[in-house]
C-alpha cells in the first residue's frame, strides 16, 4: 500500500473518526448502516449515469465491463464491490490505513480482485474513466482542493460523480438532529453542518476544473423500506455527475 501526503484534503480528526469504525463498516446494523441503507440508490446511480455517459446497456448483467473506476474515500469497499460485481475494473483510495486494511479483508473474502490505495487520488496509477466520491465532500476541508486531486486523473472524456449532503435547515433537522440525537442511527459529531455543500458550490468547484453539471438527483428516505430511492428532492442528501 503507498501512502500519500493530503496537503488540505483531508481533515486528520475525521479521519481518526473514521478509522475507529473500520472493524463495523460491513455491519448493516451498525454505525454504517446509514450507506448501507443508501448503497443501493448510489449503485443505480451511478450505473445509470456512467451506461448514459458511455452507451452502454444498463440492463446488463455487467454493464461496466471494460471501465476503469476511482473511487476517491472509499472507506471499507461498500461502493467499491458492487461496481466491481458490474464489470468496473476497481481503485478505491482512502486516508484511513485502517478502513483501507478491512476494504482488502472484506474483498479477499468474497473473492474480489480490488486494488486499494492508502491516500488520495494520487496515490491511484494511470487515469480513469470514472471518478466516484460518495458522501465524502461534507468531511474535507477544503472543496476546491479535494475536488481538483480527485479530478486529476480524469479522462478527457471521463465522468465525475459524487454524493453529499446539501446544507439546507432540512437536512440540519433530518441529518444532524434526527439522524445522530433522535433516531441514533450515527454516532453523535459524525457530520458538521457546516462542511455540508450546496449543489451550486460544487458545480462551481467543477467548473474552474472544465467541468460541467449533467444531473443532480436526491435520495429521500423511504421509512416503509428502510432505504433511499432517488428522487427530484436534493434538500437533503443528493448525487450528482459532470463530465466535459
Amino acid at each position: 500500500m503507498k501512502a500519500e501526503p493530503l496537503a488540505t484534503t483531508v481533515d486528520s480528526a475525521e479521519i481518526a473518526k473514521f478509522s475507529g469504525l473500520a472493524g463495523t463498516w460491513w455491519d448493516p446494523t451498525g454505525p454504517m448502516a446509514p450507506l448501507h441503507a443508501l448503497n443501493t440508490a448510489r449503485i443505480r446511480y451511478l450505473r445509470d449515469q456512467a451506461c448514459a455517459h458511455f452507451g452502454r446497456d444498463a440492463r446488463a448483467t455487467q454493464p461496466l465491463v471494460g471501465l476503469r473506476v476511482l473511487d476517491v474515500g472509499c472507506g471499507a469497499g461498500l461502493l467499491a464491490e458492487p461496481l466491481t460485481r458490474l464489470g468496473a475494473s476497481v481503485t478505491g483510495v482512502d486516508a484511513s490505513a485502517e478502513a483501507i486494511a478491512a476494504a482488502q479483508r472484506h474483498a479477499e473474502g468474497g473473492g474480489l480482485v480490488i486494488d486499494y490505495q492508502v491516500g488520495g487520488a494520487a496515490a491511484a496509477e494511470g487515469i480513469f474513466d470514472v471518478v466516484v466520491t460518495m458522501e465524502v465532500v461534507e468531511h474535507v476541508p477544503n472543496l476546491d482542493a479535494f475536488v481538483a486531486e480527485a479530478v486529476a486523473p480524469l479522462k478527457a472524456d471521463g465522468l465525475f460523480v459524487a454524493a453529499t449532503l446539501n446544507r439546507t435547515p432540512k437536512a440540519f433537522a433530518l441529518a444532524i438532529v434526527g439522524a445522530e440525537y433522535l433516531l441514533r442511527w450515527l454516532p453523535r459529531g459524525t457530520h458538521d453542518w457546516q462542511k455540508f455543500v450546496r449543489p451550486s458550490e460544487l458545480a462551481r468547484a467543477l467548473r474552474t476544473l472544465d467541468l460541467h453539471v449533467r444531473d443532480v438527483s436526491g435520495a429521500t428516505f423511504d421509512a416503509a423500506t428502510a432505504t433511499f430511492a432517488l428522487s427530484r428532492d436534493v434538500d437533503v442528501n443528493y448525487l450528482l455527475s459532470a463530465s466535459r
